[in-house]
């Protein structure tokens, strides 16, 4: 269980939600561990929540609202928090760029787009201003910070694991110039040689049809049950319901075992890469 650490409820608006929470709680008697029992939840993740560091998922929100008689109290302010976390994500994805840094393990499918987690400031800069190309430069430079940031979390030496399945035309359809689709490439070579991360190449022949044009993304925690986040163009949805999950999950282990293996996954990056940095379009 994490160790108590006081709460400024004046710091953001999610620190006042769980100061709140955490006198309610007291006040009724309870421990963390009494107040999660009967939920899907532990211990570890109602204290963050409490400390501010976590968000509140809507269904534990009712589960303390029953147990405190607190009237809905907390299910109707979760809204509050969510926009206070938003910041320059999506609203659609605002609670998974949160759920990256708490997760045990992230598993990835991307057929289209190197993943937020791999990109280069380039690579961002050149996403953004294909996907919202009205934005004014102040707008463009905080999504850039933000994804830079959510990048930080691999500079961590284990958690989270890390595995994604990259498909091959990402390799051969490159979204920079030379100069830099050999910088992206050899930011992925190097996270991967470094065994930071685990890569896979599903090729062109793969069985994709049916997530042709949808990211996957599995999230795994040590407290809580895992979610799947798939995402299409300007639209993103968090899947928790187990029997769904389950079936993509085999979905995704099909595809796993489709792509090529980790070794040669590697070494096809590496000839992307050397192929840029000598001004070719990868074969």
């Amino acid at each position: 269980m994490a160790a108590r650490k006081d709460v400024d409820g004046s710091a953001s608006v999610p620190a006042l939600y769980g100061a709140e929470l955490r006198h309610r709680r007291e006040a009724a008697g309870l421990t963390l561990q009494r107040t999660v029992e009967g939920s899907f939840y532990g211990a570890s993740l109602l204290s963050e929540i409490e400390r501010g560091s976590r968000r509140m998922p809507a269904d534990l929100a009712r589960h303390v609202d029953r147990l405190l008689a607190t009237d809905g109290f907390f299910e109707r302010r979760c809204e509050d928090v969510r926009r206070a976390r938003k910041g320059a994500h999506a609203e659609y994805f605002a609670p998974v760029a949160e759920l990256e840094s708490q997760a045990r393990t992230i598993e990835k499918w991307s057929p289209t787009l190197i993943p937020g987690l791999l990109q280069t400031e380039a690579y961002a800069r050149a996403v953004v201003h294909a996907t919202h190309p009205l934005d004014q430069p102040d707008e463009v430079e905080t999504r850039i910070a933000a994804r830079a940031r959510r990048a930080h979390l691999l500079e961590q030496p284990r958690t989270p694991e890390y595995w994604v399945v990259l498909h091959e035309s990402l390799l051969r359809e490159p979204l920079l110039p030379h100069e830099d689709m050999a910088r992206q490439w050899e930011l992925v070579s190097g996270l991967a040689t470094r065994r930071r991360i685990v890569v896979q190449v599903l090729p062109w022949d793969g069985p994709t049809r049916p997530f042709l044009k949808m990211d996957m993304m599995f999230l795994q925690f040590a407290d809580a049950p895992p979610l799947l986040y798939t995402e299409g163009a300007y639209h993103g949805q968090v899947i928790d319901d187990p029997a769904l999950v389950g079936q993509y999950r085999k979905a995704y282990d099909r595809l796993r075992a489709a792509a090529l293996s980790p070794e040669v996954s590697l070494s096809m990056i590496d000839a992307a890469a050397e192929d840029h940095r000598h001004g070719k379009k990868p074969a």
